[in-house]
């Protein structure tokens, strides 16, 4: 059965559906020797499809995994300028996973790694509403002349003029006039989403921490752990 060859990369486990649209516009992708044009499709069973030359065979098993990341690595698989990235953390899997979504260096908390494409696909997109809820610390640099933040922050805010999707915001406490502690969730992922949000709205941001994707809590998990998602915490990602 012929498929977009971006989703039959992504089920294969080589990357996720966008990252498979780059790896084919780079010329990396061939289709029975030749090289494939973006929005082609392929049958796996009767075609041979190589990637750098290496055939693509099916993924045998899924691995599904939460990551409790610490500052100072980058959601990355390898980083050109040497710092420090997600997959030493995960070495000992056995098996080479994605981070879905990112965490930039100086944030830390959940972040989830799979192999499976589809699945990646889906806790990305916005149009699936998946909330990813951080707990953040800020402090308002307009000092006590300031809208309260979780008023601010639950928008409309513009960020290099695209409107974002609203947030849910709620104060956890308040430690001084102007420093405080919220709860944030959004349901998309642009680039430094959170803190690019509070510089919008006059804030900085002392720490942030993802503490939730979806009903997926990060409880206890030590920072630079990590474990397998439940069955049924797989099960609630593919239908949520």
């Amino acid at each position: 059965m012929n498929e977009r060859l971006q989703k039959i990369l992504s089920e294969a486990g080589v990357c996720s559906r966008r990252a498979a649209e780059k790896l084919i516009e780079q010329g990396r992708v061939k289709i029975n020797g030749i090289t494939a044009s973006l929005g082609e499709s392929a049958d796996f069973d009767t075609d041979e499809i190589t990637v750098d030359g290496k055939k693509l065979t099916r993924k045998s098993e899924y691995a599904y995994i939460m990551l409790n990341k610490p500052r100072g690595y980058v959601t990355t698989l390898s980083d050109e300028a040497g710092r420090k990235c997600v997959s030493e953390l995960v070495s000992d899997l056995g098996v080479r996973v994605y981070p879905v979504g990112r965490l930039d260096m100086h944030s830390e908390g959940m972040l989830l790694l799979t192999n499976d494409g589809d699945l990646a696909y889906r806790l990305t997109h916005p149009k699936h509403e998946v909330y990813k809820k951080y707990l953040v610390k800020i402090t308002c640099d307009n000092g006590k002349d300031h809208v309260s933040p979780d008023t601010a922050l639950s928008g409309p805010i513009e960020i290099d003029g695209i409107k974002l999707l609203p947030a849910k915001c709620r104060i956890v406490e308040k430690i001084a006039e102007d420093k405080y502690i919220l709860t944030i969730a959004i349901r998309e992922g642009k680039n430094r989403q959170i803190r690019r949000m509070c510089v919008a709205c006059g804030y900085t941001v002392n720490s942030l921490k993802r503490v939730s994707v979806g009903d997926i809590m990060l409880g206890d998990l030590p920072a630079g752990s990590w474990r397998h998602l439940t069955k049924a915490e797989v099960e609630y990602l593919k239908t949520v």
